[in-house]
Formats: structure tokens, sequence, C-alpha cells
């Protein structure tokens, strides 16, 4: 076999030109549609035009084109089977051997700010996939390239030996259906969204490649990172590597979850995190103080940790970072100063993530969990609350400060595993309790860690108390606040052990949850 006709029609047109004049020096003929029949033209390529094939004219604005038993049946033709092969001849077709086609720009279409409704479905395509599709399935004497980055492999082989390998065919169409099942999902979606149902009965996701991994969450473990189409900016996915090595599995999840809790504060606020608990959390007037407080939460377990500032970073900020192991900092940006001072350490990685939006500003997305033979969908928690939430059950109403660090551990609590206890003061945690089996538990875990720094802190819990235990034992500890959800059968147990303890307590109905 060899390739001696190709049908090429694409969007993207890059390296279109210089592969298609290589093809037809090497003798193949090129069939062409639209705008890529009219460029190629230009430029010289000799090209047939899709009407010479079919007989029939490109009608309906170009929605009907190649959607021909001219051409499918020149693409799907088993040429060992004498049927087709006698079928063809009786029908004055002709094979196609080469099908170099990419689709119509739907995700950049949609992800225009402004995209109408009737944008988005004009840029639906319907020919290329079908034109894909069908050269895919008969890989066995077809080959198919959707991919630019496949034209100098094809151009090689097609040198030396007049068409390309099956392993290489092979190749070439599991990527056609992987193209062709992600553009299907994008457009599924959509849909499903604009019609308000974003939990159908069938749930297709795709995601792209952004590299591969060294490992995943131990050595013997494959992984890698991929990003969702149409990702915001200031997240992970779109942030720039500015130092350093690549990121890890591990690293991926612990920056993403001290992004998450960073972008929960307007003010100036760092937060440090191991093993996607957050190990102190900090706000001040600057950066600077930010992360001052955020180190002195917790000394010990900050080194080689990951660090999430929500202001750029300035020198001063970069020397005190400097001074300890950190295995990524991540801001919107760094001053150059900054930068001189950080990337002198070599196994700092440095990640420029943009502009942060903050929580209040964030929409909710839908976050997918597997499980064995499964899947788990459920809308990301974007749930904040204000002082103008909360409801005081207590005989004392928290204080003005009180109030604040109430909210403040609030926001720090929803992010850490459960069950969960954050102790704060001074706009900074001082002791957390993070991913244990009871509430007291958790509780004993912060009080432990913030020692003489409780007495006087306030206490945030991720769900209800179930008994009165834990409010006992943060008032033996000097806890003077609590801020918890609410809803337990046992609340009444509660609310009388914080009055016997002239403890304020406040209800925020709302459950953080996080596994």
């Amino acid at each position: 076999m060899s390739i001696k006709r190709a049908l090429v029609s694409v969007s993207d047109k890059t390296g279109i030109v210089d592969f298609c004049r290589e093809l037809s020096n090497l003798g193949v003929e090129i069939i062409s549609t639209g705008g890529t029949s009219s460029l190629l033209s230009k430029e010289g390529i000799p090209v047939i035009g899709i009407s010479d094939v079919t007989g029939f004219p490109e009608i309906m604005d170009g929605r009907v084109k190649t959607l021909h038993p001219a051409v499918h049946s020149g693409l799907l033709a088993v040429r060992d089977n004498e049927e087709h092969q006698k079928q063809m001849k009786d029908l004055g077709l002709d094979y196609i051997d080469l099908v170099v086609v990419n689709l119509y720009p739907f995700q950049e279409t949609i992800a225009k700010p402004d995209v109408s409704y009737e944008d988005a479905i004009e840029n639906i395509d319907i020919g290329g996939p079908t034109m894909l599709r069908s050269a895919a399935k008969n890989h066995a004497f077809v080959s198919v390239v959707v991919d630019a980055n496949d034209y100098s492999q094809v151009l090689a082989e097609v040198r030396e030996q007049g068409d390309t390998t099956l392993e290489t065919r092979k190749q070439l169409a599991a990527k056609v259906f992987r193209h062709t099942a992600s553009y299907d999902a994008l457009i599924s979606d959509y849909l499903s969204n604009v019609n308000g149902d974003p939990l159908p009965e069938r749930y297709t996701v795709t995601y792209e490649k952004i590299q591969d991994l060294r490992y995943g969450e131990n050595p013997h473990q494959q992984a890698a990172f991929y990003r969702k189409p149409l990702a915001p900016q200031g997240t992970l996915t779109t942030a720039e590597q500015l130092h350093g090595k690549e990121l890890s599995y591990n690293n991926i999840n612990d920056a993403n979850a001290a992004l998450q809790i960073v972008k929960e504060f307007e003010e100036p606020a760092v937060v440090a995190v191991k093993h996607m608990n957050p190990c102190g959390v900090g706000t001040g007037e600057s950066i600077y103080q930010a992360y001052m407080k955020a180190y002195s939460a917790d000394p010990t377990s900050i080194f080689g940790g990951i660090v999430a500032a929500n202001r750029i970073i300035d020198a001063d900020t970069a020397a005190k970072l400097s001074e300890i192991f950190l295995e990524i900092v991540l801001a919107p940006d760094f001053t150059e100063e900054a930068l001189e001072i950080l990337t002198k350490k070599k196994n700092i990685r440095l990640l420029r993530m943009g502009e942060l939006s903050s929580a209040k500003e964030r929409t909710s997305q839908f976050v997918v969990t597997s499980i064995d033979g499964g899947m788990v969908v459920q809308q990301s928690d974007v749930h904040s609350v204000d002082a103008d939430d909360l409801q005081v059950v207590t005989d004392r109403d928290p204080s003005e400060e009180e109030l604040k660090q109430l909210l403040f551990g609030w926001k720090v609590v929803k992010h850490v595993k459960s069950n969960a206890i954050v102790l704060a003061s001074d706009n900074m945690t001082v002791g957390v309790g993070a991913g244990q089996m009871n509430r007291v538990g958790a509780a004993k875990i912060a009080l432990e860690q913030a020692a003489d720094k409780a007495k006087g802190a306030v206490l945030a819990s991720d769900a209800f108390f179930p008994m009165g235990d834990t409010v006992e034992l943060a008032a033996k500890h000097g806890i003077t606040a609590i801020i918890q959800p609410g809803g337990s059968i046992k609340d009444e147990e509660s609310i009388k052990a914080a009055n016997e303890n002239g403890i304020a307590m406040v209800f925020t109905g709302v459950r953080h949850f996080k596994h």
C-alpha cells in the first residue's frame, strides 16, 4: 500500500502548508475544502476541491460538504475485500488514504465571556468528527492525523516507505478517538449546564495532560497532571513555575489545598500546609506580617511545607521565607528582589499564580472523586458566612474581637480534614486538630499544640458537638468563644456547658465535613 490521496480540512492551520507541500512533492493528491483549499491554492499547492470529488456543491454555509458517499466510501472501504473493491470500481469511486482534519474551535468559542448560545452551536463540527471516525475505524488501511505534532512522523514514514506503519496508524487512530471523545464531552457539558442539568444521567469529563509526573503518592505509583479545559486563572493548572524542579503528585495536592485556603481571605494572608492540612494560617496588614504569624503558628510543621500567599511576595518576606526549607511558595507574583533572594535556593519551587479570586467571587464547580469501580461527583464547597449569618445561642454574646477571630477560624476549619478543630487568636491559628475519629480527640490535639496560647483563644469546629465534652475540655484550657454549625440533638448540652463556663457560642447552620 501507499498513500496516493489525502483529504485535508483544518480549522487550526498551524504547519499545514509545509506539510501539504511536502505531501504534494511526494506525489500525493490533495483534496481540500473551504478555507483550507483556498490557503493551499494561494501557496501554490495543487488542490482538488471537495465538490470535484462529490459532484455536489458545498451548501448551507459549508455545513454540508463532506457528508457524502464519495468521501466516506473512500475512507471506509476495506481494501482487501473483493466486494468492496468491486463496488468502488462499479461506482467510479476512489480511495482516500490519508485524512488530516482538526475541528471547529468549540472550546475557544465557549471560552469567550460574551459568547452567545447561537455562536456556540454554530461551532459544533459535524463533518470533521465524522471523517475522523470513519478514517480511524478503518486504520488498517487509512492514516488519520488530528494533531499537527504528528505531521513530521507521518512525513518521515511516507518518505521512507510510501505509507505509515500499522503501528503508527493504530496510535493515530487511538488519538483520534480520544480527541473526538474530548470534543463531545465539552459539548455535552456545555449543553447540560445551559439546560440547568449539571448532574445528568451520563457524566462525561475530559482533561488535557500538562505533564507526566515522576511518580504518584508513592514511588511505585504512576501519575500524570491534567488540566480541565477552560480552567480559570488563579489555579494550579494555569500557574507559571518560575523556579525549581517539576512538581510532584504530593506537591500538587498540597499546593492546591494551600491555595483554596488562602483564597478565603481578602486581607493579606499566608497559609502553610503539610499533607493537605494547614499547619499555620495568618493575616496581617502586610504579607510580611501575615507570613510571620503563619510561621509562628507552628514553626516545626512548616519546615518542608507549602506556603501560599494572596499578595505579591516582597524582599522582606522572601528573606524570611529563605531562612527555612520550603517545598513551594506560590503567590500572585514576586518582586524582582524577592526572586533574586529565593532563586538562590535550588530546591524551592516558585509558582506565579496571577490574580487570585476571593472565596466570595468563586462560583461552585463540580468535584470528581474516584472510588473503586466508579466515582462520586459533588459541588465544590464555596459557602462562606458573615457576622450577620451567625446565631448566638449562649447567654453571652461574643465580643467584637472574639467575633473577628471566630470568623477567621471558620474560614480555616472548612479546609481541615474532618473531624477538625481550629483554635485562633490574633488573626492566626494557634492549634489545629485534623482527621481524628472523634471530635474531642481533634480538640485535644489542637489544645495540646496551642499550649498557653489557648487561653483567650476561640475554637472553630467543622461539625456539631454530639455532646458537651468538647466544650468542657475547651473551657479547661481557657477558650472564650466557640463557632460550630449546631444541629445536634444534644445542642442544649453544649450550650449549657458553654453558659456554665462563660463561653460565647455561635451557630452557623452550615457543616463543613472534608474527607
